[in-house]
């Protein structure tokens, strides 16, 4: 079996690819930028996306199975691109005689879905809207547990941070949650299933409220926390309080609110028809499970992996830091110190570790971009040594990784225009450099307000960053030597 994965750079995409790399069959990636994968893998990969048509068909030529986990969330005009996304994807996969697309969508009922929702269930329409041509296999799952799932975050960050709580009604809501690792399986499964036309399957565990599961979260978390519903909470306030207490931007958690006032509930029982041998884990032992990975330090994906993929495919083709008119470089000789250890210490960044001195003004500067709907420091990193291309780093994403020699970050907090921020190391010094692109007069007035700031911050941080080399090399020595 031929089988291609789109959106494996993705939540869904990053676990469901390990899976099938398990598996008996010939694995391709569709993915915009091949450097965000681990040239170890030993797939085949494309390079393109769904909104390129000969490279989408390319994509798909020899074809038996194609895994559709595409969206367009963080875009105004996510509607739009979701329906033109999925239409390409269709013609593309009938055309180059694709057997079946396995699609992930979102649970609910049409008449009353939210417009995030909505969406959802219009790319499955369309997706499977030629059974006599090809047939679509159309999982539907609601809120998704699992360690870095965007509401398994949201629960989490609330739970801990809250001990009263004042809700909107939305708190009330049915939804039938299912832990991430169930939900892998079942789009597994699906590729091996004997069956002719179409299927929607509907998926999840145990029929709860959004509050149960906060309290049920709080349980698994040890914790004793207190919900009061009000009604006149707006989608608005309620947007800007999740926005303020949780990692996800204003635009994600405006979505995020407006779904939850539709309940999310399994309509078909074609998952124990078609799937008897899968039997989903409860919501708290799905918590338990992601809360155990998260102290573990094994988080797989997250959220906010590659989010969005367009902008950064666009960054990728038309900016780079060389562009910047505007740039701060700090630079030091590393003496005797390893290559290795510095580079290993500026990719530990952000996070738990912070960012090597002055961690209230990074923490300021996180609660200002909170204030205008950014991200924020609240997303940290999925991992505390660890960085792979397209992950977040709190209010930064990785643009470019070099072993031993670059990082690269592109900065997603709210700015007058565009930055990032560069490790190199080149011969036998560290070249650290902040590079700005100002957007309009605004954008330059921010930068030279910022000007002293940046030389404390950023004159400190090279040099914590060596020190903290020298440390762990140091240490390390010490270690061999007993």
């Amino acid at each position: 079996m031929k089988v291609l994965l789109t959106g494996a750079n993705g939540y869904i995409g990053r676990r469901l690819k390990q899976t099938l790399l398990n598996e008996d069959v010939a694995l391709r990636l569709l993915v915009r930028n091949p450097k965000s994968l681990d040239p170890n893998l030993g797939v085949e990969v494309a390079k393109g996306d769904t909104f390129n048509p000969h490279s989408l068909e390319r994509a798909l030529e020899g074809i038996d199975v194609a895994y559709y986990l595409i969206h367009s969330l963080q875009h105004k005009n996510y509607k739009e691109l979701d329906r033109q996304s999925a239409q390409n994807f269709l013609d593309a996969a009938i055309k180059k005689g694709v057997k079946r697309i396995i699609y992930l969508g979102g649970l609910g009922v049409k008449e009353h879905a939210s417009e995030h929702l909505l969406s959802r269930i219009e790319t499955g329409e369309i997706l499977s809207s030629k059974p006599e041509q090809i047939e679509t296999v159309w999982i539907r799952a609601g809120v998704i547990i699992g360690s870095g799932s965007s509401s398994f975050e949201i629960i989490r960050h609330l739970t801990e941070k809250l001990p009263v709580m004042v809700t909107p009604k939305w708190v009330k809501t049915l939804a039938q949650p299912i832990g991430v690792d169930d939900v892998i399986t079942y789009l597994n499964a699906s590729k091996d299933l004997d069956i002719k036309g179409n299927l929607v399957v509907d998926i999840g565990s145990e029929k709860m409220t959004y509050k149960e599961m906060m309290l049920g979260c709080a349980s698994a978390l040890g914790l004793r926390r207190w919900i009061f519903p009000l009604p006149v909470l707006t989608i608005n306030l309620s947007s800007y309080w999740l926005n303020f207490f949780t990692p996800v931007p204003y635009t994600v958690a405006r979505s995020l609110i407006e779904g939850l006032s539709s309940e999310v509930v399994i309509q078909n029982d074609n998952a124990k028809q078609y799937f008897p041998q899968i039997h989903p884990i409860g919501f708290e032992a799905a918590v338990r499970k992601s809360i155990q990975e998260m102290e573990e330090n094994q988080v797989f994906s997250r959220w906010s992996d590659a989010g969005g993929g367009q902008d950064m495919w666009e960054r990728q083709h038309k900016d780079d830091p060389s562009s910047a008119v505007l740039m701060d470089r700090q630079s030091m000789n590393i003496d005797s110190i390893p290559k290795e250890s510095v580079y290993c210490t500026f990719c530990s960044i952000g996070g738990k570790e912070g960012w090597f001195g002055y961690d209230w003004l990074w923490e300021i500067r996180g609660w200002m971009d909170k204030m205008l709907g950014g991200a924020g420091l609240n997303r940290g990193r999925r991992d505390t040594l660890k960085l792979r291309i397209g992950e977040s780093v709190d209010f930064w994403r990785v643009e470019d990784l070099i072993p031993n020699e670059r990082l690269l970050l592109y900065a997603q907090m709210k700015v007058p225009g565009k930055a990032w921020l560069e490790f190199k190391i080149k011969g036998n010094e560290l070249v650290q450099t902040a590079y700005f692109y100002p957007r309009g007069l605004w954008g330059r007035i921010y930068w030279y307000s910022l000007t002293p700031v940046h030389y404390l911050v950023f004159k400190n941080m090279i040099q914590s960053i060596l020190r903290k080399a020298d440390t762990m090399n140091k240490q390390r020595s010490s270690t061999n030597l007993l």
